[in-house]
């Protein structure tokens, strides 16, 4: 895609027209404007509330550095604290996902299996706008997954 047909669409989505209560239809052209644009705003408010919760994260863990002299309460407050800091690191890996997405829709290659090259169903990306493998391929993905693992 080059940097005009980039600028075109960049300027199409500013003026695709979405009401509050719009949901995909199969009836309609697969990926067309509108599509795009509902999942373009469903992954950025999915990145913006991943964001507040990990700022929000932060702050407590920062908020919470005492020194308690008990061990087992000190004990129970690391393995909180370590908690919160994998939880941490699962939000920064989906925010680093919906960046792809975005990118994926950007790019026009958003909704098709990045195997089979096949339109992922509309209910799979409502579920999961981050998926990037149709339903069939992500299972088949995951069998040969656990082939793997149990050698």
């Amino acid at each position: 895609m080059t940097t005009g047909e980039r600028l075109r669409g960049d300027e199409m989505k500013q003026n695709v027209f979405l009401p509050d209560d719009y949901q995909p239809a199969e009836d309609e052209p697969f990926m067309n404007d509108r599509q795009l644009e509902y999942f373009r705003r469903k992954l950025i408010n999915w990145k913006n509330d991943l964001l507040t919760d990990s700022k929000e994260t932060i702050e407590v863990l920062q908020g919470n550095t005492r020194n308690i002299p008990d061990v087992t309460d000190r004990a129970s407050e690391e393995t909180d604290r370590a908690l919160e800091l994998r939880t941490q690191d699962r939000q920064r890996k989906l925010v680093a996902k919906i960046d792809a997405a975005l990118r994926r829709i950007d790019d026009g290659e958003y909704g098709y299996c990045e195997v089979s090259g096949e339109p992922i169903s509309l209910k799979r990306l409502d579920a999961r706008p981050i998926a990037t493998m149709s339903l069939q391929e992500q299972e088949r993905h995951e069998r040969r997954e656990k082939v793997h693992r149990d050698d």
